[in-house]
């Protein structure tokens, strides 16, 4: 991937977008120029337990999600409205993005709570989100479900709870002005459920934001790219991630796991478009992790 960086420094990227072939590769060309091109960074966060884990990429019928990744095990459950029914799963990249703000704030802050109001929008619309109609009411739709659901971390190791069985808030993430055509308003304030702030605070993990835009709504590159952002930096040597164990962090919505490899490889592309740093070899077993510079080299955090 290191071939797209150089070809754009020592050519320019019209000319690498006239070697685009395909619509992926053109995406490749646009995420890896977009990222090239910015002198200075802003940092985001996330917590480390959602770079060996995921949340789901679709809409699913089940209330309970499990995710296992390298020594740990995510376990999601839906929350209930007043009359007993399920709100369902938080899924896709509008939930991930609405979980990437409040995190980076609480972060940023030095605190769980977070103030909403204007700056949740502005940061939603800066990374392509643009907060009306349709994207209004499928962001209000996972705040709702990310308000209402609670989440457990388990360690391998003597199945060890990480995090116990909490929420992301404590209260709700709601719009107001539903019946506005120009809907703008969040409430003023959210808190981080106490347990979850711990556990960010205590393990957080770097990211760039010009990164998170140029990925845009794609949900299963978000995660690669935060795998990759936790992973490289604290390596010392290179390590193999077999395909089997790739299949069983990333591969929700495939049925085998030679379908996930092109899917996979796919994403990992334009993950690594945005990481210019990033080592990443591809082999026949798996893909191989070298030690890399962190994600986010040139950074402010404000």
């Amino acid at each position: 991937m290191a071939d797209i960086h150089r070809l754009i420094h020592q050519q320019g990227v019209e000319e690498a977008r006239r070697q685009a072939l395909t619509k992926h590769d053109r995406a490749v060309v646009d995420a890896a120029y977009q990222v090239l091109s910015e002198e200075v960074d802003r940092v985001g966060f996330t917590y480390s337990g959602f770079a060996l884990t995921c949340l789901p990429h679709k809409p699913k019928q089940e209330n309970v999600w499990k995710r296992e990744g390298h020594n740990l095990t995510l376990l999601l459950q839906s929350g209930l409205d007043r009359s007993g029914k399920s709100l369902g799963l938080p899924y896709g990249s509008y939930a991930r993005f609405i979980l990437l703000f409040l995190q980076s704030e609480a972060v940023k802050k030095g605190s769980r709570e977070i103030e909403l109001g204007r700056s949740m929008r502005v940061w939603l619309s800066q990374m392509g989100l643009s907060i009306g109609g349709t994207t209004y009411r499928m962001v209000n739709e996972q705040a709702r479900r990310i308000s209402g659901c609670t989440l457990t971390f388990f360690a391998d190791k003597g199945n060890k709870e990480v995090m116990r069985r909490g929420g992301f808030v404590d209260g709700s993430i709601t719009m107001t002005d539903l019946t506005s055509d120009q809907p703008s308003l969040w409430q003023e304030r959210v808190l981080l459920n106490e347990e979850f702030y711990r556990a960010l605070r205590d393990h957080p993990v770097p990211l760039s934001e010009q990164a998170l835009r140029a990925i845009g709504p794609r949900s299963a590159v978000i995660d690669i790219y935060i795998w990759l952002a936790y992973r490289l930096h604290a390596l010392t040597r290179d390590v193999e991630v077999s395909w089997p164990a790739l299949y069983a962090q990333f591969g929700a919505g495939y049925g085998r796991v030679r379908d996930f490899r092109s899917g996979f490889l796919s994403g990992l592309e334009l993950a690594l478009a945005v990481y210019p740093e990033a080592k990443v070899g591809v082999e026949e077993n798996g893909i191989i992790l070298r030690p890399s510079r962190a994600a986010v080299a040139k950074l402010i955090t404000s």
